[in-house]
């Protein structure tokens, strides 16, 4: 990749209005599943689990919970993020004690920092604590859009759906999770997708950038 294909990715990318229902191969989802995989987080927990729906029943039953809009249907693959519903002790274990074992060693300030976690963020409100989990979801929706994008697909980040409807739908509470945003991936109808043709709008960099030197 050079310097400038990132930006070139971003630049040419949009959010679909408008999907053709085609299927995409597994390998170009499963380049997006790790993209979103390899995303950093806060402490390295990854507190969010992805559940790809390519049931067209579910994906149905979505839409109508999603202002009726038609991606989340026609797409191939509809990804939804669900952010853990708290912090607790074996989740944050868990990640800990992934890196001792692939890393082979056991390191003093991380395991201090480990405590640290450990006696702050399970006492910490619930909701506190799905918001913060929420906002390194989205770090990864990013990774997946533009991953998506590379890959040749179209794509709609959305938070325009009832979450506790999706949740519900999906069988999230079980599991702890707590729907926070979703994205349809597939390709677009250009003859149905108004915003296809039209320029990409965004500020000016003197109107985003504040510079203290």
């Amino acid at each position: 990749m050079t310097n400038s294909d990132f930006i070139t990715l971003l630049n040419e990318r949009y959010a679909c209005k408008a999907m053709n229902g085609k299927s995409i191969p597994q390998d170009k989802i499963d380049r997006i599943l790790e993209a979103i995989r390899l995303t950093p987080t806060s402490s390295g927990l990854q507190p969010f689990k992805i559940i790809s729906v390519t049931n067209q029943e579910i994906k149905d039953k979505i839409k109508e919970v999603s202002w009726n809009q038609p991606q989340v249907s026609d797409c191939s693959h509809l990804l939804v993020f669900a952010a853990w519903d708290t912090y607790t002790e074996d989740r944050i274990n868990y990640m800990f004690d992934l890196t001792n074992e692939v890393r082979g060693f056991t390191n003093e300030g991380w395991e201090n920092y480990r405590k640290q976690l450990l006696a702050t963020m399970p006492q910490a409100d619930p909701e506190k604590n799905f918001q913060h989990a929420s906002k390194q979801a989205y770090i990864a929706l990013m990774s997946a859009m533009t991953q998506a994008y590379a890959e040749g697909l179209d794509s709609t980040p959305m938070e325009g759906f009832d979450p506790a409807a999706v949740d519900e739908i999906l069988g999230l509470k079980d599991m702890g999770l707590r729907s926070c945003a979703m994205l349809p991936i597939g390709y677009k109808d250009s003859e149905k997708d108004w915003l296809a043709p039209l320029k990409k709008v965004r500020k000016p960099m003197k109107k985003m950038l504040i510079e203290i030197k």
